[in-house]
């Protein structure tokens, strides 16, 4: 599922100073494994996941996610690349603020128009009611707790059916109980074929993945 060679990124920093992210990182994830990614703050956890998400590009190496090369991709091209193949949950949720938990999703299939549009409303649903929050169906973001909020974001992400979710830190803003019921979610998603790379410090979620990656300044010292 995804491929990654020499994968290279280095910032700009003010003062002409300069950090290198990633420093020729190559990597492998297989189609329906689960992979949790940890390092200490710094180490380019966020880069490589931004990177594989199409949402940065590297300055040197290859990455090929699905069998597509993202850098051969302009800026429209990537953005339906993502909507079609790729569902992705942000530690800090990402929800529309004025949209109910139900429209959430429903939006995020409208976007991309992969499902028929008389299916989406029972599929927006249907996912809801998987991460347990049917009857929050109707209530908006804010009226929600920040477990319900990150259980909604990663029923949008399911909500186009794509065949690789990413995550970078979804439990960091959570309570452990409410941690451990989204690694359980996280688990029953893989056993059903879905590829999942999370970046986290959460040793319980990275515990129940296939395999870890370990990184350290910009390069994988443990895969």
């Amino acid at each position: 599922m995804v491929r990654a060679r020499a994968l290279a990124r280095t910032y700009a920093l003010p003062g002409g100073q300069s950090c290198a992210a990633l420093r020729g990182i190559s990597l492998e994830v297989a189609r329906g494994e689960y992979v949790a990614i940890l390092g200490k703050s710094g180490s380019g956890k966020s880069t490589l996941l931004n990177l594989m998400a199409g949402l940065d590009r590297a300055d040197s190496g290859e990455l090929r996610v699905g069998g597509e090369d993202l850098a051969r991709l302009g800026e429209n091209a990537r953005s339906a690349w993502r909507g079609a193949h790729l569902g992705i949950v942000f530690q800090f949720f990402q929800l529309l603020p004025t949209l109910t938990a139900r429209e959430n999703l429903v939006l995020a299939m409208e976007l991309v128009g992969r499902i028929p549009r008389t299916e989406r409303d029972a599929r927006a649903m249907s996912l809801l009611e998987r991460v347990g929050l049917g009857p929050e169906a109707h209530k908006l973001p804010s009226t929600l707790s920040g477990g319900q909020q990150q259980r909604v974001a990663v029923a949008r992400a399911l909500a186009n059916d794509p065949p690789l979710v990413i995550a970078d830190e979804p439990t960091g803003n959570l309570d452990s109980e409410t941690a451990a019921d989204l690694g359980a979610l996280f688990d029953s998603l893989a056993r059903e074929g879905k590829t999942l790379v999370v970046v986290t410090h959460d040793t319980a979620l990275a515990r129940a993945a296939h395999r870890v990656v370990q990184l350290r300044d910009g390069q994988v010292v443990a895969a």
